[in-house]
């Protein structure tokens, strides 16, 4: 089970308002240094994971200017650590007021399998520059990470059921795009309780993983933080689903409702 690929799918598929709006600035983040975000995953009962995110302050500066140093690390638990361990850490230094990304880097240990790779992101040249080459930057291309960041502080008011959108985001020597649709708000409850979310439906191909008609779901809170409460879809074998366990340092109150 490539446990890298579902993680990132689960969290960049809550980029679906990006191409809603004009990509060309945002109002301001809706996060801030100190936030800390922990998920698990869990493979029906078991949990087969964990992630945590933190937003970091940091003294680097890019063309003179400050950034947010973000940071995501996730491994397996439990018998999946034994059977399959994996150790990753994935970190991005984002424009404190623009949010697009400087660098990039990311240290995968999966089981036997160990990557490593180092991006830089030159916004004025339009270029892309990583361990493998130099690869063309047209428009807002993100890292996975500095995406989900990005788009949380899109506004999203606007929005309709039923509306498709796509984002670039580079990973793994290519730039991705990633077509997501609206679907609507639900009551989603999760280990921290329940909450007004907006969801939303991925597209995923099948393959060694997901089933041919299998459905990736996302649900993030209705509220002015956007946060990832839970993600669901079907597999193969039984079904994955990420749960959010806890959240910490946001910028804005967590609205919890009643069931």
């Amino acid at each position: 089970m490539k446990l890298y690929l579902l993680v990132v799918l689960f969290l960049t598929s809550c980029f679906s308002e990006v191409y809603a709006q004009e990509l060309t600035k945002i109002n301001e983040p809706v996060f801030k240094v100190g936030e800390q975000l922990s998920y698990k995953l869990k493979y029906g009962i078991f949990t087969a994971a964990t992630a945590d995110l933190r937003v970091e302050s940091t003294d680097v500066k890019f063309n003179g200017q400050p950034a947010f140093h973000i940071i995501a690390e996730g491994k397996t638990a439990g018998t999946f650590d034994f059977f399959y361990k994996v150790r990753n850490r994935y970190e991005t230094f984002v424009d404190e007021k623009t949010l697009l990304p400087y660098f990039y880097e990311e240290n995968r240990h999966e089981s036997n399998y160990k990557h490593s790779d180092k991006v830089t992101f030159d916004h004025q040249k339009g270029k892309i520059t990583a361990n493998k080459g130099t690869y063309p930057l047209k428009g807002q291309t993100f890292d996975f990470l500095s995406a989900y960041y990005f788009a949380r502080s899109i506004d999203v008011s606007k929005m309709r059921i039923g509306e498709k959108f796509e984002l670039h985001y580079f990973l793994e020597d290519t730039v991705n795009t990633l077509g997501i649709t609206y679907v609507g708000k639900e009551k989603v409850s999760c280990s921290l309780g329940t909450f007004n979310c907006l969801k939303f439906n991925p597209t995923i191909v099948p393959g060694r993983i997901f089933k041919k008609n299998s459905k990736l779901y996302l649900w993030i809170t209705d509220d002015a933080n956007r946060i990832p409460v839970k993600a669901q879809v079907e597999v193969i074998l039984g079904s994955l689903t990420m749960d959010l366990a806890d959240a910490k340092g946001l910028k804005f109150p967590l609205n919890k409702v009643s069931k």
